[in-house]
C-alpha cells in the first residue's frame, strides 16, 4: 500500500511543488491538501494520512499548534515540518509539539524524497544543515552556562556501551544502514538496539535523540 500523504500550506504554489514531489514517488499518495492548520486537523481525521507534510506560518491555527493537535487526536501520524526558516528553536518547538522531522522548502526534491522516505520507514535521519545548527546552539547554552558541561555518561543515562555507539552514530545523522556498515552489524540489529534505546530514554524519535547526544556531550562539538 502506498504511504498516503496530506499536505497542508496556506500557499497554493507551496502546495504545488510538494505534490508535484511526492506524486514522482510511486510509493507514496497524495489523499488531500490544506490551507490551514484547522483544516489539515479535519482532514487528518477524515483521511487518516500515514503523512502530513506541514507549514510552520499559517493564519489561524499555526502549523506548532495543528502539529499539537493531530498527534493527540491521531497519534500514529507521521508529521514533517515543512518551511523556510533553518532557525533551530523551530526544529526543538516542532519535535515537542511532536513531529517527527523538519524539511527545509530549498532542499532540493531527491533530498526530499530520501527525506520522507526515511521518515516512512522510521528512520528519519537529520539533514546536515539542521545537524550543524543544533551544534551552534547547544555550544553556544554550554559556553554560556558551564553547568551544562559535559557529565559523566554513567551518571545521566542507562546506556550500553554498544547503544552509545548506535546512538553517537544516528546524532551523526546516519541512516540505520550507513550504521549497520560503520559498527558491522546488520540493520535488523541496529533497529532493535534503537528501539531499546527510544525506551530507555522516554524520548519518540532520532531527532531527539540527536538533541540528547549532543546536550550531554556524547558527540564532539568542535
Amino acid at each position: 500500500m502506498p504511504v498516503k500523504v496530506l499536505l497542508a500550506d496556506d500557499h497554493k504554489h507551496a502546495r504545488e511543488g510538494m505534490r508535484t514531489i511526492v506524486s514522482a514517488m510511486d510509493d507514496f499518495e497524495v489523499v488531500g491538501e490544506a490551507a490551514s492548520g484547522e483544516e489539515a486537523l479535519e482532514l487528518a481525521g477524515a483521511l487518516r494520512p500515514d503523512l502530513i507534510l506541514m507549514d510552520i506560518h499559517m493564519p489561524g491555527m499555526g502549523g506548532f499548534e495543528a502539529v499539537k493537535a493531530i498527534k493527540s487526536a491521531y497519534p500514529e501520524a507521521k508529521i514533517v515540518m515543512v518551511t523556510v526558516s533553518d532557525e533551530v528553536s523551530h526544529l526543538f518547538e516542532a519535535i515537542r509539539k511532536g513531529a517527527q522531522g523538519y524539511l527545509l522548502k530549498n532542499l532540493n526534491p531527491s533530498a526530499w524524497r530520501e527525506y520522507l522516505r526515511a521518515v516512512a520507514l522510521e528512520e528519519t535521519p537529520l539533514n546536515p544543515e539542521l545537524a550543524t545548527a543544533i551544534l551552534r546552539e547547544l555550544s553556544a547554552r554550554k559556553t554560556a552556562d558551564p553547568a551544562t558541561a559535559r557529565k559523566d555518561l554513567s551518571e545521566i543515562e542507562p546506556l550500553t556501551p554498544r547503544e552509545r555507539e548506535i546512538l553517537q552514530e544516528v546524532a551523526r545523522g546516519k541512516t540505520n544502514r550507513e550504521v549497520a556498515a560503520a559498527l558491522i552489524l546488520s540493520e535488523h540489529t541496529v533497529k532493535n538496539h534503537l528501539k531499546n534505546i527510544l525506551q530507555k530514554l522516554h524520548l519518540d524519535n532520532r531527532v531527539q535523540l540527536t538533541r540528547y547526544a549532543y546536550e550531554r556531550g556524547m558527540v564532539e562539538t568542535d
